[in-house]
């Protein structure tokens, strides 16, 4: 039994924070609700016009918006009331819910809507990912943010589950009006919980966002060997081993057309797996390890799931790169709100939004190109292949990032001093 829960995840941020079991509430709902529009939007979209084309350029639109206000956003985290971001974007969301609604709801649903809503909720999306994902460091004690980042991708990967099969019930027997109710009922419910969150205001010497800022926070990254290698690791793992949009070719390769569906479960699977046994990681204290490992796992698993011919074991490897990637996401994470100070920690959070956004928007275009070129299951291996190769050569450049150690890391012994002075000045 002791050894089953060392296993189990650690609650830990659960106990010791208020704010933590608010925001991650108030995520459950809100994943909740955007998998309703996520679901429903394309579905409108494919009977508005029947064509592919149409509903591939949602991802268009999506991604400018999400580049530009990711970092804009991490700006205004550093400059304004978080919980006020945080509030008005989950409104803001709410809105666009009543737009979907209402053109529903109209005799004969317009299609010019539908994208001018998917690029808002991108630009909003955009603006509050930093807000909320620098909240961590400041609402977490310093020593639990890999069991609060642990966490919370266990609140994402439920919701990544069971929130498509429902909105796909809903859809299909009650129609994209019921699914879009259900979106702005959710993101009220988020407003009337992030209302109760404790104030999360700047720095006194804060300032306004600014290009001058967002640069400022670029050159700390770059200062930063260990942040680099954080970001660089991921986005070669995203490039080079992400090849979902060929999912459809591999099930017709492997003679399995059922399988389609859970190809794109797999991962989730097994990222929720790793989660549901992630208690050992909270006495991890060499993160840089596992984003290495993680990454690098991720990508044999994904060269392994390419060379297979057996549709159950190209299933099984899936899930193990989903545990792959949620590993080297929990060090990534608790690195970055270990060691990032506060006063910069939105802007950071906004090239973070970046690192993990754009990378599988290239992986999805690598991963069709290299398919038509050599076919899709060696598309896929050679891209697991290559995403091993990278993370190993970017270990021997940036060989700080596998030294990283929690307790004697001078960025995150400063995070660590800076958190308890903020802690002091509340008694």
């Amino acid at each position: 039994m002791k050894h089953l829960a060392r296993l189990l995840p650690d609650l830990s941020p659960w106990r010791s924070s208020a704010d933590f079991r608010l925001l991650w509430v108030q995520g459950v709902v809100t994943v909740f609700a955007a998998f309703m529009a996520l679901v429903a939007l394309p579905l409108q979209i494919k009977e508005l016009t029947g064509s592919p084309l149409a509903v591939g350029a949602m991802g268009v639109v999506e991604l400018v918006p999400l580049i530009v206000f990711g970092l804009y956003g991490g700006a205004l985290a550093d400059a304004v009331d978080r919980r006020k971001v945080i509030m008005a974007t989950e409104a803001g969301l709410g809105l666009l819910a009543v737009i979907l609604l209402v053109n529903a709801l109209l005799p004969s649903p317009m299609l010019w809507p539908l994208y001018i809503v998917a690029a808002g909720v991108s630009a909003l999306t955009g603006l509050q990912r930093p807000a909320l994902d620098s909240m961590l460091s400041r609402i977490v004690p310093h020593g639990q943010q890999t069991a609060a980042a642990a966490l919370n991708a266990l609140r994402s990967q439920i919701g990544s589950i069971a929130g498509p099969s429902l909105a796909g019930v809903v859809v299909a027997y009650a129609g994209s009006a019921a699914a879009y109710a259900v979106t702005l009922a959710g993101y009220l419910v988020s407003v009337l919980l992030s209302r109760r969150l404790s104030p999360a205001p700047p720095a006194q010497d804060a300032e306004k966002p600014s290009l001058r800022g967002i640069v400022e926070g670029a050159r700390y990254a770059w200062s930063r060997p260990v942040l680099l290698g954080t970001y660089a690791i991921d986005m070669a793992a995203m490039f080079f081993a992400f090849p979902n949009a060929i999912f459809p070719f591999l099930a017709d390769d492997l003679d399995a057309e059922w399988s389609l569906g859970l190809m794109y479960a797999a991962g989730s699977v097994g990222s929720l797996a790793l989660s549901l046994t992630s208690g050992w990681t909270s006495k991890v204290r060499r993160h840089g390890i596992l984003v290495a490992v993680g990454a690098a796992g991720w990508g044999a698993s994904i060269a392994a799931a390419g060379w297979f011919g057996n549709v159950w074991a190209v299933l099984l490897c899936l899930a193990f790169a989903g545990a792959g990637d949620m590993l080297s996401g929990l060090g990534r994470s608790t690195i970055w709100n270990q060691t990032i100070p506060e006063e910069l920690r939105g802007r950071l959070a906004g090239i973070e939004v970046l690192s993990y956004s754009v990378g599988p928007q290239l992986g999805q275009v690598r991963s069709g190109a290299m398919a038509g070129w050599t076919g899709t299951r060696a598309a896929v291996w050679s891209g697991g292949v290559a995403c091993v190769a990278s993370v190993g050569l970017l270990c021997l450049a940036l060989p700080k990032l596998l030294a990283y150690h929690a307790d004697t890391d001078p960025d995150a012994l400063a995070r660590k001093a800076q958190q308890e002075r903020a802690a002091a000045s509340l008694v």
